[in-house]
């Protein structure tokens, strides 16, 4: 009878201690379970807090792409141009005989077609330094031609390629009609050693929250007279928040999508050019862009005064408001406008008769 209770007594402990081995087992899983789920939904949160910060960071300029800078072609026989619209930032200066010339910068973009690419202007180097940028051009003027080699500029030179960077195309002619991509520009590039990355900070100060310029006037119409041959004007898209743009009374559109240009912001500088004496005496100009300038920074169909600063012509410039804070931008193309002191800018809250200059 005592070795049976002795049994009983055995298998009531080895049951004891399986119950205490199973329930730590159980309690162990219910415990690593319960914190895969919270590493789960903490590694979720993260995704969503990360998407999050994507969402919110600035999108017109990002990354450590190195921008490009490249001289495009204004000359009415070379519309429409290609590539404007993908440009961060086109710089507008009027050159000779009262035309203008454009500078779109390109950073992180992909491109396949830019152009018609024409020949550089010693003044725009000021911009493609500020901007940190490759410079591309067609050609060069003499006073541009020193001014590259004097400020060690990373220049790519479309009459001193191999015939690949560049090409010519059919439906223009000559000298409008030549084009470039950011792929073949890279190439080039690289085969010059130039730095193909960068970390210099934008010119511009992009927020991502909607900039509201709330005291500024309404500016649904902006037309900007840069010389007797060439007005430009922007007309403002309520719906869709973005100028679109207009040259000598008619719509520009992209030479590959046939859609408008349009820009998010529009920022004009009033400063002087001149008439160079060199000695090809072809009326070509130069720029008082160093100091301080007046202008107008216009966003979302309002318009405020702004200052614009250059200390020097790699510097960047700054732009301020009335108040001397730097101004706000929103995150999207820009236009800049460089026109004369006495030029008749006007800005309106009539968006009617749209494309008569």
């Amino acid at each position: 009878m005592r070795e049976e209770l002795g049994g009983v007594k055995v298998l009531i402990i080895i049951l004891v201690i399986l119950i205490i081995v199973a329930g730590a087992v159980l309690a162990y899983r219910i415990q690593k379970d319960k914190q895969n789920s919270q590493s789960q939904i903490i590694e979720n949160n993260n995704s969503i807090l990360l998407q999050s910060e994507q969402e919110k960071s600035v999108q017109i300029y990002k990354g450590n792409d190195r921008p490009i800078a490249v001289m495009i072609d204004n000359h009415s026989d070379a519309w429409p141009q290609a590539g404007l619209q993908d440009a961060y930032m086109v710089y507008e200066i009027i050159v000779e005989g009262g035309e203008t010339r454009l500078m779109a910068l390109f950073k992180g973009v992909d491109v396949d077609k830019i152009g018609p690419v024409r020949s550089a202007r010693h003044y725009f180097l000021d911009y493609a330094m500020e901007n940190d940028a490759i410079y591309v051009h067609f050609g060069q003027s003499p006073q541009a031609a020193s001014d590259i080699k004097r400020y060690s500029i990373s220049d790519i030179n479309g009459i001193e390629e191999d015939g690949t960077t560049f090409w010519r195309v059919s439906d223009k002619a000559v000298p409008h009609n030549a084009v470039t991509s950011t792929e073949k520009i890279l190439e080039s590039a690289k085969s010059k050693s130039y730095r193909t990355t960068s970390t210099e900070e934008s010119v511009l100060h992009y927020v991502t929250d909607e900039v509201d310029l709330e005291n500024g006037q309404t500016a649904d119409v902006v037309t900007i007279p840069h010389s007797d041959l060439q007005t430009v004007k922007y007309v403002y898209d309520k719906e869709n928040k973005v100028y679109t743009r207009y040259a000598r009374g008619e719509e520009q559109t992209d030479w590959t999508t046939k859609e408008p240009i349009t820009t998010k912001n529009i920022i004009i500088t009033f400063c002087d050019n001149y008439t160079l004496k060199d000695t090809e005496n072809k009326g070509r100009q130069g720029l008082k862009n160093i100091g301080t300038f007046d202008g107008y920074y216009i966003t979302d169909g309002k318009a405020i005064k702004i200052t614009c600063t250059k200390s020097s012509r790699d510097s960047q410039t700054v732009y301020e408001d009335e108040n001397g804070n730097e101004i706000q931008v929103n995150d999207g193309n820009t236009f800049v406008n460089i026109c004369p002191t006495d030029s008749e800018v006007t800005i309106e809250a009539d968006a009617e008769n749209v494309g008569n200059t």
